[in-house]
């Protein structure tokens, strides 16, 4: 038989516990104004089915806020011989290898919330347009020293091709 792959196993990094908070007030504001516009049409008419639109999204968006810390516990990335290795998801488990050798693009973005406790995320460009990996949840030094080490490997890499 084929040789099992062990993912679990080595140094895997994990995000910011600071990112639930960046996450949590994504969701309250996405969330608040969607279950909003779901009381709307109680608002206008009155009647009362629509009242359990609103209350169904309001109970649904209070979940997903529930669920956010385990989420961001599950994220992680862990730097292999050839490849970053990236992970993601709890009931929907996401694993993607980035070469180092095809990365194109190693950026840094930050969001007004993520910049107010001091988060940064990583963006991984490739020649494939559906293959780019966005690890969130970088405190900004991490996320630097992380860039410049990657595109300094990928140039050795390409280099190397």
């Amino acid at each position: 038989m084929g040789e099992r792959l062990e993912l679990a196993e080595g140094d895997w990094q994990r995000v910011s516990p600071k990112y639930i908070v960046v996450d949590v007030v994504g969701y309250v504001i996405f969330g608040g104004l969607l279950t909003a516009a779901g009381f709307l049409p109680y608002w206008l008419s009155g009647d009362a089915p629509w009242l359990a639109l609103g209350i169904g999204l309001g109970v649904i968006f209070l979940l997903v806020i529930a669920f956010t810390p385990r989420r961001v516990r599950a994220i992680g990335y862990r730097l292999r011989e050839d490849d970053l290795l990236f992970r993601r998801g709890i009931l929907f488990q996401r694993f993607a290898a980035v070469p180092y050798g095809r990365m194109q693009l190693v950026d840094i973005s930050r969001g007004p919330v993520a910049r107010a406790v001091g988060l940064a995320e990583l963006k991984f460009v490739t020649a494939a347009a559906s293959s780019g990996v966005l690890i969130p949840g970088l405190p900004l030094e991490t996320a630097e020293q992380l860039r410049d080490h990657l595109v300094a490997l990928a140039e050795t890499r390409r280099a190397g091709l």
